[in-house]
């Protein structure tokens, strides 16, 4: 499989506030908590899916991307709890 951490990382970086909100509704601490059951993460996965690149999702299924979401699960979350970097 090729690696989904890097075009993943990129899309949270730029869709953190998106991505929270399509998950719980609201960004903030209730969304992080909702991350830790199975159905927030398939719904996470579901939504980042669909932001991938068009050559990206050629390349892997819906289902094993999925199936990489759920495995790497902790680092993602990591990736979307970690405060935005100021913009100047």
């Amino acid at each position: 499989m090729p690696d989904l951490m890097t075009p993943l990382n990129r899309m949270i970086a730029e869709r953190r506030e998106d991505i929270l909100k399509a998950v719980h509704g609201k960004p903030g601490a209730v969304s992080v908590a909702a991350l830790r059951n199975d159905a927030a993460v398939a719904t996470l996965a579901r939504y980042c899916y669909a932001l991938l690149p068009g050559v990206v999702r050629l390349a892997v299924k819906e289902d094993k991307f999925h199936a990489f979401v759920m495995q790497h699960r902790d680092k993602l979350l990591a990736q979307l709890v970690q405060a935005p970097a100021p913009q100047a």
